[in-house]
């Protein structure tokens, strides 16, 4: 009698965590039915860690079939965004990956879509800005005006190259060139591959160009039209579940009250000073506020 009480228990709050994770979907993987993962990429890319741990746990889980890439971002660092397009290429490799795009995927937000098997975008979607950014502010000028100057003591001429307080030369532009350059034919090869294009149709849609869905669409640069259930859908179709897929999110990072309040000012502090910093190699849309 006792072992059919607790088999009842047992069974009681199965069936609770099994109708509530399919209810919320905000779940980690749970071992019974196949799944869709789906992984979120908002924001500014300035870390892969999270993303990348979020990626690599649905890949090693059996139950996910394949992975939707939720992404509404425009980009942001060259460093973060090539992490998260080499793990979302391994993942590629094991199940499907399908890239849902909201209201933007932009330059590095297009670029880590690249090795997904299917691209749908909303129409109004903006993405491309397939390109490579350094954005250098001079105050030398001011300060002659106001009386203040800078002594730099060096290894060699271009150790400080991109100072705010000297004028850039000729030689650091061309320096400067050269890095964006090969950086740049990194983003085009990877779309190119990612998308089975030629070479040169990419760099010729790879101006720095925004592109609306439907107009990425006829360009090549996505597969089709839809929202995000829309990508869940032909997700499940390609991983071969023959009913409605319940659908997965990583789960929640729990934190104190005091974690969460500071976490989210050295969020918003690391946002505001990557908007306005003057340096950094960034696959970025500067469009956005």
């Amino acid at each position: 009698m006792g072992l059919l009480v607790l088999s009842g228990v047992f069974l009681f709050f199965w069936v609770l965590v099994y109708v509530t994770a399919g209810m919320t979907g905000k779940t980690s993987s749970f071992p019974i039915g196949e799944k869709v993962g789906v992984v979120e990429v908002t924001g500014i890319i300035t870390s892969s860690k999270l993303i990348n741990e979020r990626i690599i746990r649905f890949k090693e889980d059996a139950s996910i079939k394949a992975v939707v890439l939720r992404i509404d971002s425009p980009g942001g660092g060259v460093g973060p965004s090539q992490e998260i397009y080499e793990e979302i290429k391994k993942l590629a490799v094991v199940k499907p990956v399908i890239v849902s795009m909201g209201s933007v995927a932009a330059s590095g937000g297009y670029y880590i879509a690249a090795p997904a098997v299917k691209i749908l975008a909303n129409p109004g979607t903006i993405t491309g800005s397939i390109g490579v950014i350094m954005e250098f502010t001079n105050v030398k000028e001011l300060l002659d005006k106001i009386g203040l100057s800078n002594q730099v003591v060096k290894s060699g001429p271009h150790k400080d190259i991109g100072s705010p307080i000297r004028a850039m030369t000729d030689a650091d532009r061309k320096i400067l060139q050269s890095m964006i350059d090969d950086v740049y034919l990194q983003f085009i090869t990877a779309v190119a591959e990612g998308r089975k294009l030629d070479l040169e149709t990419v760099r010729h849609l790879a101006d720095g160009r925004i592109y609306s869905g439907r107009q990425a669409l006829e360009a090549g640069l996505v597969d089709q039209l839809g929202n995000l259930q829309d990508a869940i859908d032909v997700a499940g179709k390609l991983a071969g579940i023959a009913e409605k897929p319940r659908v997965v999110y990583p789960p929640e990072e729990k934190a104190t009250f005091l974690e969460y309040f500071v976490e989210e000012t050295i969020s918003h502090v690391k946002q505001e000073l990557h908007e306005q910093s003057a340096g950094g190699l960034k696959f970025l849309w500067s469009g956005v506020e």
